[in-house]
C-alpha cells in the first residue's frame, strides 16, 4: 500500500477535522503532499470546496470532503456509519476551535458541556467508528490536535484547559489500549499560531487590557524562546510525521511545537 519512503502516506485514506481553514487545513495540505487521500470534514461547505479543488489540482490523489456538526454526535455517527460502508480510514486527525476565552469563574456549565461534547465526545465518536477500520488495514494514526494547556495551563482559558486536559487523558488511554494492534494514538500541542484564533485571542486580551493587538502580539512573542508565532503548516509537519510509518513505535505522547515556549518538560 505504502512506498518505501518511511514518510510517505501513499495509499492511505486520512480523515482530517476542521480541515476548512488554520492548522486543520494545513495539516490536511500536508497529507495530501505526503501522498494521502483525504477526507477534509468541517462546517463550511464552501471553505471545504475550495480546500478540496486546490487539493485535487495540485496532488493525483482522490480527495473529497464532509460538511459536519461536531456538536451533534448523533448526526456525525450517522454521518459517519454512511461513509465506512465504502472507506476505511487509516488515519484520523482530530481537531476542533477552542472553546470561548476567559476566566473559569466567568464560564457557564453550558459552556463547559459544550466544549466536552465538540471534543471529547466527537473525538470518542470518530475513534470508535475508524477504528475497526484501522485493525482491518493493519496500519492506524490517530492524531490529536490539542494545546500546550496539557502541560501548563494558559491564562484567560480557562475552559479550554480544562477541556484539553480530558482530551489528553483520553488519548493516553486510548494509545495503551491500541498499541498491541500497532495503532498509535499522539497530540500535537500547537502554540501560538497565525490563525484566525489567535487573533481572537489578542483582540479579547487587547480589549481586556485596553492595549493594542500590535503591543499584545509583542507581549506573547516576548515569552515565546524563538520570538516569534508558528505558522499552521509547522504545526501540521508534526501532525504529517505522527501519522507516517516513520512514528509507528511513537504513541501516547504530547508533541509541543511552541518554539520553546512551555516551561516543563
Amino acid at each position: 500500500m505504502s512506498s518505501t519512503n518511511p514518510f510517505s502516506l501513499a495509499g492511505r485514506n486520512a480523515l482530517v477535522c476542521g480541515s476548512s481553514k488554520g492548522i486543520g487545513r494545513a495539516i490536511a495540505v500536508g497529507m495530501a503532499a505526503a501522498g494521502a487521500n483525504v477526507t477534509l470534514a468541517a462546517r463550511s461547505e464552501n471553505e471545504l470546496a475550495q480546500t478540496r479543488n486546490m487539493l485535487d489540482a495540485s496532488t493525483g490523489q482522490q480527495h473529497d470532503f464532509l460538511i459536519v456538526d461536531f456538536s451533534k454526535t448523533q448526526e456525525l455517527k450517522e454521518l459517519l456509519q454512511q461513509r465506512l460502508k465504502t472507506t476505511a480510514y487509516q488515519i484520523l486527525v482530530n481537531n476542533t476551535g477552542g472553546p470561548p476565552a476567559g476566566p473559569l469563574l466567568e464560564a457557564r456549565e453550558e459552556d463547559f458541556i459544550n466544549a466536552f461534547r465538540n471534543h471529547l465526545l466527537c473525538y470518542h465518536v470518530l475513534a470508535t467508528a475508524l477504528v475497526p477500520g484501522m485493525r482491518g488495514s493493519g496500519y492506524g494514526r490517530i492524531v490529536n490536535v490539542i494545546s500546550t494547556s496539557v502541560k501548563v495551563p494558559i491564562k484567560g482559558l480557562g475552559v479550554s484547559n480544562t477541556i484539553r486536559a480530558a482530551v489528553a487523558n483520553w488519548s493516553k488511554t486510548l494509545s495503551q489500549e491500541l498499541a498491541a494492534s500497532g495503532i498509535t494514538v499522539n497530540n500535537v500541542l500547537p502554540g501560538a499560531t497565525k490563525t484566525q484564533r489567535l487573533e481572537e485571542i489578542v483582540r479579547n486580551r487587547a480589549s481586556k487590557t485596553n492595549m493594542s493587538m500590535e503591543a499584545v502580539e509583542d507581549e506573547m512573542m516576548a515569552e515565546i524562546p524563538m520570538g516569534r508565532f508558528a505558522t499552521p503548516e509547522e504545526i501540521a509537519a508534526a501532525a504529517v510525521f505522527l501519522a507516517s510509518p516513520a512514528a509507528a513505535y511513537v504513541t501516547g505522547i504530547n508533541m509541543p511545537v511552541d518554539g520553546g515556549r512551555t516551561g516543563s518538560l
